[in-house]
């Protein structure tokens, strides 16, 4: 099953230098947040051992990290991927880009040399912390351009998205119908059930639904019906964390049978039973009321 805890909400703050880290971290200050600027990678897993002592006082935390080489990236991803396993802390990275001239521009005007640039050329810099960062880009949930837009404005962005993203709780919604009515155009999963054994076939069942007793218990009863919820509940219990952990608000899987009415309603009930209590699970039944006679 999906635990539900009460998560610490973790950013990585990251990016080219110059596109505007300082004024991140300084927004994510005025949102409340514990802040943490320019942390070695290597240190994020005792960090975090200690924000798990203190998760009732701390809920909210952003760490500044400016990476400036590859033993960092390795600490940093390995730190990642110990967290993908946590159910107590929800990260999310935010990377801040900017375009080649523009940043040029702005070293100029601070007289700052690029930290990778041996030359003092800042182009030469830039251009490989460009390519170092490119894998970490990838990562990301939260990209932001700064090259055309304020510190001022940034900050009103950070504030906006960060503050929403705090206040949005994520759902389950599983749908059953039937596929000659058509595929839901909203569904993010679909998963074809018209493999398993069909009630309808079975003359006492055919004006009845899933929702009746006798019609679960006689989809349920067979063995390909068990194996395949099993793994289609291990999968599901590995999904939901990471499609919650990339940012999205909701989850829509659609369960279909061949008209919505007997298989794919008592399954879509047992994974809403399954789920019930970790997340916020709906159930709808598209077309269980579209039976001939």
């Amino acid at each position: 099953m999906v635990e539900q805890s009460q998560n610490i909400q973790l950013v990585i703050i990251t990016g080219m230098s110059g596109a505007g880290k300082t004024v991140a971290v300084q927004s994510f200050e005025d949102l409340g947040y514990f802040c943490v600027d320019n942390l070695p990678p290597a240190l994020l897993p005792k960090f975090l051992e200690l924000m798990k002592e203190n998760q009732q006082k701390t809920q909210n935390v952003a760490v500044v990290m400016d990476l400036r080489g590859r033993e960092f990236f390795d600490s940093l991803f390995d730190a990642l991927d110990q967290l993908s396993k946590e159910e107590w802390v929800t990260e999310q990275i935010l990377f801040l880009d900017a375009n080649d001239e523009v940043l040029v521009s702005r070293y100029k005007e601070t007289r700052r040399s690029h930290p990778l640039a041996k030359s003092g050329l800042p182009l030469e810099g830039i251009r490989k912390e460009r390519d170092l960062l490119d894998e970490l880009k990838g990562r990301a949930q939260h990209i932001i351009n700064t090259s055309t837009i304020k510190p001022r404005e940034l900050r009103e962005k950070l504030i906006e998205t960060f503050k929403e993203k705090s206040q949005q709780v994520f759902s389950v919604n599983v749908v059953s119908f039937g596929f000659k009515h058509g595929i839901p155009i909203d569904a993010d999963l679909v998963f074809d059930v018209r493999f398993l054994p069909n009630p309808f076939y079975v003359e006492s069942m055919r004006p009845l639904t899933g929702l009746d007793e006798e019609v679960s218990t006689y989809v349920f009863k067979w063995s390909e019906t068990k194996k395949f919820m099993d793994k289609l509940l291990d999968m599901l219990e590995f999904m939901i964390p990471q499609y919650k952990r990339e940012g999205k608000s909701q989850l829509v899987i659609g369960i279909g049978c061949t008209g919505g009415q007997h298989r794919s309603v008592a399954i879509a009930e047992q994974i809403a039973s399954h789920f019930g209590n970790a997340v916020n699970t709906y159930v709808k039944h598209r077309d269980i009321k579209k039976r001939k006679g």
